[in-house]
């Protein structure tokens, strides 16, 4: 399906080259006395390198054909990971290659979006945030108040990062999955 700069939104994937990309931003410009031109910055799915590309601006994009569907983390089997569609309960299985950082925020039962290019899956959309449970931390020092005194704790997924000192071992904390801050104790 072909489509015209006018139609042109974040997190669409399109192919260009033969190669898929998504969109991250896109700028359509028309100078006096010159043609159309539409720089897209775009994130190639098959490496996750991030380029600026410059075309006609009348030129038509290429649409893939993509399908993004709701999949359940199951369980990990050395370096595949096992996951479920969760309509049509097909399981699947997905390299650590593809999932990267997101390793590091989701646990076994949990869902998340995926990206599907000719039935296969191309790229995982993570929620803004996580929850994730303390596997190990120090025990904080009675009476230490500094107010921005932080701690080192991993997860029960291996993420490390910083938190307060009141949070301990087996507390469940909400995470930013786009950064690996903490952001809060969660209920």
């Amino acid at each position: 399906m072909t489509i015209s700069s006018s139609e042109i939104r974040r997190n669409m994937t399109i192919l260009l080259d033969g190669d898929l990309y998504q969109i991250l931003d896109w700028q359509h410009r028309q100078a006096p006395k010159a043609p159309p031109t539409l720089t897209l910055k775009v994130r190639q799915i098959s490496s996750g390198n991030v380029y600026e590309r410059k075309l006609p601006g009348n030129q038509k994009l290429t649409a893939a054909p993509t399908e993004r569907r709701a999949v359940q983390y199951l369980y990990a089997d050395g370096d595949l990971f096992t996951f479920m569609d969760e309509s049509t309960f097909d399981q699947f299985q997905m390299s650590d290659d593809l999932l990267g950082d997101a390793l590091k925020y989701i646990s076994e039962g949990d869902s998340i979006e995926a990206l599907f290019y000719d039935e296969k899956p191309v790229l995982v959309d993570l929620p803004p945030s996580a929850i994730l449970t303390i596997e190990q931390t120090e025990t904080g020092l009675r009476g230490d108040t500094q107010s921005s005194a932080n701690k080192p704790a991993t997860t029960s997924t291996g993420l490390t990062l910083q938190v307060p000192l009141f949070v301990n071992q087996g507390d469940r904390i909400t995470v930013s999955t786009s950064t690996g801050e903490y952001l809060g104790r969660a209920d």
